[in-house]
């Protein structure tokens, strides 16, 4: 083998173990740095144990002699007490001897005076003490009353302002009139039809009065009756969508407005039930509520006034910490007797309570349906309660007028006086009862027989009736005749 390969593989040989020399010296300098640093760790970690146990050891050396000084101040408190408690016990003693020899005193001194024994002077002088106390107390119980009676008197004008600030809303105050919209002038001519042929059936069917006023775009119907007025409203309502307007579709549209009259009572009670916040009502019922939304008491609409009176009840309930379901449920129906009080006899409060009672209401719901006019005594709170919201309902501003309730009481005389008179099927008081509308029974009433029967109406109504100007009576006969052709 040559010298020089020779001398090259010991060259190699050499440089691979002095890197290996080199790798190992590395090595050991990188263990020994590491097991510096986990030695220097491990000795901050002793460090800091050791000075958290000395910070700990502080605070419980600190803490046992906070305790010790609280111990030391509690037994100087007892102490204290203790000292007190005696000084009391003598003072007592000490109060006790006094009073004792005062009493004796006072009792020898009685003796020597009105010539009694010491006892029955003791007796006389406890006797006054008890008097005097007694009527300190009765004087003191006097003043409790009479500032307990201000606070509630105070509490209950609170919550009865907080019920009206609640509902407060617009009057619900019925009028005599009703507006229908059209979509055009020209809708007017054909409602007036030719020769006012078709204004003239409206009017003698419905006895309700149209009034077409030039510039504006609707049409006023004016009735004392709210039936009427609404049977003739959706009346005019049917024609002008149809815009085919004449006798025979005004009998038609009139025959249909009083059928779908069921259906309206119904709609209006549901609503009135939803607003009032009302579950589980009967089917008989809802449908009596909603005819409700026809009748007024001094010019604030009935069914308006139970959701009104039904809202009140539930915020006093609530404040006063009553049955709420209970009130609000009496209070909504505690005028629902009004729909029944031209058929049936009794007050409405007497008759709604029955129509409750028949359909399951619960007795204290029925109880203060009866009493809620003071007709019988009341069993329960909420019974109290209702007749506040009934009263706030009816009393707050605006909510009433009696002036509308008068007209129409006239109204309905004027109709009743001139109904007693045989032959007489139908009455229609109207342009605010300054014209009488009287169908006949064209079997019972003869053409002559009109004419005579027009003047002893004028002549009943002049005599019995007080009325400014001049009333106009209108007689109808009318006799119709219907088949049907049909082949065989």
């Amino acid at each position: 083998m040559p010298t020089s390969v020779i001398v090259l593989v010991l060259l190699g040989a050499s440089l691979v173990a002095l890197l290996l020399v080199l790798f190992a010296r590395r090595e050991a300098r990188a263990e020994r740095e590491a097991g510096r640093r986990e030695a220097e760790s491990l000795r901050e970690d002793a460090r800091a144990r050791l000075t958290e146990a000395k910070r700990r050891e502080e605070l419980a050396l600190a803490r046992e002699a906070e305790i010790a000084a609280d111990h030391r101040q509690a037994q100087q408190y007892a102490r204290s007490l203790e000292e007190r408690a005696a000084v009391v016990v003598r003072d007592e003693k000490r109060l006790a001897q006094e009073r004792a020899h005062v009493d004796q005193e006072r009792a020898a001194a009685l003796a020597d005076v009105a010539g009694t024994t010491p006892e029955e002077a003791r007796e006389e002088l406890r006797a006054a003490l008890v008097a005097e106390a007694r009527a300190k107390a009765a004087g003191e119980v006097r003043r409790i009353e009479r500032r307990t009676r201000d606070q509630a008197d105070l509490r209950a004008r609170e919550i009865l302002v907080d019920a009206m600030q609640r509902q407060a809303q617009a009057t619900s105050t019925e009028h005599g009139t009703t507006w229908v919209d059209l979509p055009s002038e020209e809708m007017k001519g054909r409602i007036i039809g030719r020769e006012g042929r078709n204004i003239r059936a409206f009017e003698a069917l419905t006895g309700v009065n149209v009034l077409v006023e030039e510039g504006v775009n609707a049409v006023q119907l004016s009735c004392f009756d709210p039936e009427r007025r609404e049977i003739a409203e959706v009346m005019l309502a049917a024609l002008v969508q149809d815009g085919r307007i004449q006798p025979q579709r005004v009998e038609a549209a009139y025959a249909r407005a009083v059928a779908g009259a069921s259906q309206r009572h119904r709609d209006a009670g549901l609503d009135a039930i939803a607003a009032a916040g009302i579950s589980a009502v009967p089917a008989e019922m809802v449908e009596v509520l909603g005819r409700l939304r026809l009748r007024t008491s001094y010019g604030q609409n009935v069914l308006a006034h139970l959701v009104e009176s039904a809202q009140l009840a539930e915020d006093i309930a609530r404040a006063v910490g009553a049955d709420v379901e209970v009130a609000r449920r009496a209070a909504f129906l505690h005028d629902i007797g009004k729909a029944f009080t031209h058929d049936l006899p009794g007050t409405h409060a007497a008759v709604g309570a029955r129509f409750a009672a028949e359909h399951g209401e619960e007795p204290l719901v029925v109880a203060a349906i009866a009493a809620h006019h003071d007709e019988v005594p009341q069993e329960s709170v909420e019974g109290v309660i209702v007749q506040v919201a009934d009263a706030l309902s009816a009393a707050r501003p605006g909510a009433r007028r009696e002036d509308l309730d008068a007209y129409v009481s006239r109204m309905e005389t004027l109709e009743e006086l001139v109904a007693a008179h045989e032959g007489v099927t139908r009455v229609l008081a109207m342009s605010a009862g300054r014209e009488v509308r009287v169908i006949v029974e064209p079997d019972e009433v003869d053409d002559e027989g009109t004419q005579a029967l027009a003047r002893t109406i004028a002549g009943h109504i002049s005599k019995e009736f007080t009325f400014p100007g001049e009333i106009k009576v209108t007689v109808i006969r009318e006799l119709r005749a219907d088949a049907v052709a049909g082949q065989a």
